[in-house]
């Protein structure tokens, strides 16, 4: 039984449909991952739920990386794990520089055994010797697990570790896209540790698993985002592309997300076939919309929101 070397999918030569295809099992990719490695044409594969997998990697006690990034810093409690956690922040090249980096990391609250917290950036390999050293101080074993939502940088970061501390040819795939590792992959960095990537977790609701191959494109950040700022005086309308607008009177607000997206306000409403939602948000508190980033209330506010059916939002005390 070869695993592609890519992904983790078990190669097979018989479904071409399905999961591990490829036409040569000497091959060490699949076909799927070839083409998104050398043509960046991606073909998405039916959803799992992996939660059985971190069941059992939770049952080793092996330490564990927790990636994320600071858009998505929302639902690291929904992780049941007791393992000792290292919280990865990653992309901090996309943090935008009026942010205080350390005082981010002191207002993440979550509940999981976390024995370290780091910021950090794989592109500009920024902390990552820090991170090292943090690992080989925290680990239990050889094994150490990387886990995350689809779409945070896992196996980016795993490849970056690879190649600055390993002697290691071939990389894992990666990709913007959802579901691009599809079973545990282990990568020995060299004889003192192991790294297992593993399949990005799937976030209920998220933006990132309703969009297009298009939209995906727009609401991934690829460089320092710079955050909007919107006064708004009497009732006025925001529209973000075509997945979600917000009716808002009297408040200011702040958009921390991708600056590919889209942004008009309008002055008079306008029928919507997106899904309604009425709140109120208090100051400085977080809306935050799955996938996509977070909009900080500096007043008090009735909010109407519309959203693409099925996207998800919660509001949170802002960490900014």
């Amino acid at each position: 039984m070869t695993r592609c070397i890519g992904c983790g999918a078990i190669l097979q030569d018989v479904y071409p449909n399905e999961e591990g295809y490829t036409n040569d099992l000497s091959n060490e990719l699949c076909e799927r991952c070839f083409n998104i490695k050398h043509y960046n044409r991606y073909v998405r594969v039916k959803d799992k739920d992996y939660t059985q997998i971190i069941k059992e990697i939770d049952l080793k006690k092996d330490l564990i990386i927790l990636v994320t990034d600071f858009l998505n810093l929302y639902n690291l409690d929904d992780l049941k794990v007791d393992s000792p956690v290292i919280l990865v922040v990653t992309k901090a090249d996309l943090l935008p520089r009026s942010i205080n980096k350390e005082g981010l990391l002191k207002r993440i609250k979550c509940k999981l055994n976390v024995v370290s917290k780091i910021l950090i950036s794989s592109k500009n390999n920024f902390n990552l010797d820090l991170l090292y050293s943090e690992i080989l101080k925290y680990k239990k074993t050889n094994n150490v697990y990387v886990i995350g939502y689809t779409n945070a940088g896992k196996s980016t970061l795993v490849n970056k570790m690879l190649k600055n501390y390993g002697n290691i040819v071939g990389e894992i795939t990666t990709s913007n896209l959802p579901s691009t590792t599809l079973d545990l992959i282990n990568n020995k960095v060299n004889n003192e540790l192991t790294l297992i990537d593993t399949p990005g977790l799937l976030d209920s609701g998220s933006l990132v698993l309703l969009s297009s191959k298009e939209l995906l494109k727009k609401i991934t950040p690829k460089k320092e985002i710079r955050p909007i700022s919107y006064q708004v005086k009497g009732k006025q309308y925001l529209f973000f592309e075509d997945f979600m607008r917000l009716d808002l009177e009297d408040t200011n607000i702040i958009c921390y997300m991708s600056n590919d997206i889209e942004i008009r306000r309008v002055y008079k409403d306008r029928e919507s076939i997106l899904k309604r939602y009425d709140f109120k948000i208090g100051i400085n508190q977080d809306l935050v919309i799955k996938g996509l980033g977070f909009i900080t209330f500096k007043k008090n506010c009735d909010v109407t929101l519309w959203l693409t059916k099925e996207c998800k939002y919660l509001i949170r005390d802002t960490i900014i």
